[in-house]
């Protein structure tokens, strides 16, 4: 396993960090095989576990929490907060009164007294960066958390935070963890480049583009994975984007047999080679899943990486509807006019 620096923090992480949004009802994981994954990663090095309270309402903290009781000071826990958690309206968001509220329930659920990263999951527009920046701020000297990130942001947000952090003499976020992989390559026009520039820690997640690089979705056979049974929609073939998507995936499959690798060493390899990125999210919702992806720690040779920057071109996003940091303004049309 790879060691890399979060950001400027100092805080040492593996290259491939434990994502657990299949832990729980999203992907059918039982506790015993959620503590099985854990101890396993583990055991191949991974010291970085990523959760978040909407995770399964909140079953996927239980779970890790359980998983990690007597060994919680070796791992660098993180957790989210912002999407829903439940019908009540002011039970989601950026503010204050959520946050603080929210990080109690998740260090409830996870059995500690702080976390070690905690994250915004996506840009609240209806809430100032001011409000959640001093929120996080005041958690963070009372010693519930020990830093705080973004996840999910467009560019322009982190920017507008990071000025906000210095214009208020707030705490500021040390990192961003946005979706990145060989089929969404968009965040290396802006996202990237504003990351290195802020010194910020960048956790990608979904580096294996939902299992589409997985080696499971394949030309003229079944998808049968997971994702695919309540996202149909991604991966419709009759879809233009999902069609150009299998295109480029039997191609990335050829450059991979061919440089004696597997699909989803190609794919974690080429996210971990961008000196913008600290850690690849590996999600598994089995042991065989996470055995695979941690054989996949692997060093990608230039020849290679040009080889993918030729089915994908570099800053290319083969399915743009798919990204989840567009400005709202693009989404409803009420917002761009008068």
């Amino acid at each position: 396993m790879q060691y890399r620096t979060l950001g400027r923090t100092g805080v040492q992480v593996s290259s491939l960090a434990l994502g657990a949004m299949n832990f729980g009802r999203i992907g059918r994981t039982t506790q015993e095989e959620a503590t099985a994954i854990v101890d396993a990663a583990l055991e191949g090095g991974v010291n970085v576990i990523d959760t978040a309270d909407a995770y399964s309402a909140g079953e996927s903290e239980e779970m890790v929490g359980k998983a990690i009781a007597g060994r919680r000071d070796d791992i660098v826990l993180a957790t989210k907060a912002y999407l829903p958690m439940g019908d009540e309206r002011n039970h989601r968001g950026g503010s204050r009164r959520w946050l603080v509220t929210a990080l109690d329930d998740s260090l409830r659920r996870l059995g500690v007294d702080h976390v070690d990263l905690y994250q915004v999951h996506r840009w609240d527009p209806a809430t100032s960066d001011e409000e959640t920046l001093s929120a996080l701020t005041d958690l963070q000297r009372a010693g519930k958390i020990r830093y705080f990130g973004s996840s999910t942001f467009p560019a322009y947000r982190i920017v507008q935070a990071q000025w906000a952090a210095r214009e208020h003499h707030l705490g500021r976020y040390v990192t961003e963890q946005p979706a990145y992989s060989i089929l969404q390559r968009g965040i290396e026009t802006h996202v990237l480049p504003v990351a290195e520039e802020y010194g910020l820690g960048v956790l990608a997640w979904s580096p294996l583009a939902s299992g589409w690089l997985s080696g499971a979705v394949r030309e003229g056979r079944e998808v049968t994975t997971n994702r695919s049974a309540f996202m149909p929609q991604r991966f419709d073939t009759a879809v233009p984007a999902n069609r150009a998507k299998l295109d480029a995936v039997e191609q990335l499959a050829r450059v991979a047999d061919e440089s004696g690798l597997t699909l989803i060493q190609l794919a974690l390899g080429f996210v971990t080679a961008h000196p913008g990125v600290t850690s690849a999210l590996i999600g598994p919702r089995t042991l065989d899943h996470l055995h695979a992806q941690l054989a996949a720690d692997t060093v990608l040779p230039p020849d290679v990486l040009d080889a993918i920057d030729t089915i994908v071109p570099p800053g290319t996003d083969l399915a743009p509807d798919e990204k989840n940091d567009t400005p709202p303004s693009l989404l409803d049309p009420a917002l761009r006019r008068r």
